[in-house]
């Protein structure tokens, strides 16, 4: 009888209502061991997938993208079933250990970075039936970080209307206007802060962890963004901002990442994909000569094909996969239809956007044969991923 079943019927609350204790006890113990068996069967099905790269023909740039928009995991548990399966495939025990619910998925990617040919053995038995905590000491004795400093904060009062802050030495000076700034200064402990008030602390920086940035919707259209930037690249902001101080009074950095990114897009745009305030068209005009062509043909895609191609694919890989279009935005290549090996040439109607996967998978199919062999002359770690190709021309 499957585990999904109770003498012939499907489980559900009505159908378990009725059950004993001991047979509720069995069934939830049978159906924890379906699970695993569940779990390792999509792993190793996942890690073949991954293998023949299979996402591709699908309009994925990515497993993780396969995943997600084809599987509709969540973010974490794509993450999670891809860290494993791409270890299981270095290490085939896994499977076993994790179909026998001796290891967990947030086990295996604790551990899956730091497994070797010599130690993995040795890490996937101590980790056999332990939680997270044991598992991270497992891996903090293999490589221990420093201390932290000890740090103590006062927390603000009900009544302020402002939160109090601790301030380092590096950050006693008070903000321009006396308003409050965005960027707070690290917490730091009671002997530190100390130390510098005796004038006995050394100049020298700190070593700070390393934190990702954290990009979260608060309200539509609204988003919080906290990433921690080099000193360099605070200087830069407070420049940014006292130089537009007479538009942004207040200095406000969203407004001052705004002003800065229209400027940053603006001028990818124009290299990238060759945009411009008057551009000339790449059809001729009716009544117009078109430009006399080149005797020499060339793989440069010229200014006015890519703005075409570009607009009329909407910045976006146009590779149509049996699920649907790709809807991969970075890693953007022209990609020849007709290759330029074949004859191909640069033209609007010949030139199309796709994803550096995509565009390496065309490139894959339209010449087997060569990059087979070109394969065979690299290294593993250089072929892994399928054909390599340019980042700025395409097949």
């Amino acid at each position: 009888m499957s585990a999904a079943y109770i003498e012939g019927m499907p489980i559900n609350a009505p159908a378990l209502a009725h059950l004993s204790d001991r047979d509720l006890v069995a069934t939830v113990t049978r159906l924890v061991a379906c699970a695993n068996d569940v779990t390792a069967d999509l792993i190793a099905a996942l890690a073949e997938l991954d293998t023949r790269r299979l996402y591709l023909s699908d309009g994925c740039a990515s497993l993780f993208s396969y995943c997600t928009e084809r599987l509709y995991l969540s973010e974490s548990a794509a993450y999670h079933r891809i860290t494993a399966a791409r270890a299981a495939r270095r290490f085939p025990v896994i499977l076993d250990r994790l179909r026998e619910g001796a290891l967990t998925l947030t086990a295996v990617g604790l551990l899956a970075p730091h497994l070797t040919e010599a130690n993995y053995r040795h890490l996937l038995d101590a980790a056999r039936h332990q939680g997270k905590r044991t598992v991270e000491s497992l891996i903090a004795r293999l490589h221990a970080r420093p201390d932290v400093c000890a740090s103590i904060r006062k927390l603000p009062s009900p009544r302020a209307s402002l939160p109090e802050r601790t301030e380092s030495a590096a950050h006693l000076h008070a903000p321009p206007n006396g308003g409050s700034r965005a960027d707070e200064g690290p917490l730091v402990s009671a002997s530190l802060l100390a130390a510098a008030d005796a004038g006995i602390l050394e100049s020298r920086a700190l070593p700070i962890p390393h934190r990702p940035a954290v990009i979260e919707a608060l309200a539509p259209a609204r988003f919080q963004v906290r990433v921690t930037v080099s000193a360099e690249t605070h200087a830069k902001l407070r420049r940014a901002q006292d130089l537009l101080r007479h538009v942004i009074p207040d200095g406000d950095p969203a407004a001052v990442l705004d002003r800065a990114l229209t400027v940053l897009l603006d001028r990818l745009e124009r290299s990238r994909c060759a945009a411009a305030n008057s551009p000339r068209s790449a059809v001729p005009a009716k009544g117009r000569q078109p430009q006399r062509e080149s005797r020499t043909r060339s793989r440069t895609i010229p200014a006015g094909v890519r703005r075409a191609v570009w607009e009329r694919d909407g910045g976006r890989c146009t590779f149509v996969g049996a699920s649907g279009r790709c809807k991969e935005r970075g890693f953007l290549e022209f990609h020849h239809r007709v290759p330029f090996a074949a004859g191909g040439e640069a033209t609007v109607e010949n030139v199309a956007l796709l994803c550096r996967a995509h565009n390496a998978h065309e490139a894959w199919r339209d010449f087997p044969v060569a990059l087979e062999s070109a394969a065979s002359v690299e290294s593993p770690g250089e072929v892994a991923g399928g054909p390599r190709s340019t980042a700025s021309g395409g097949s």
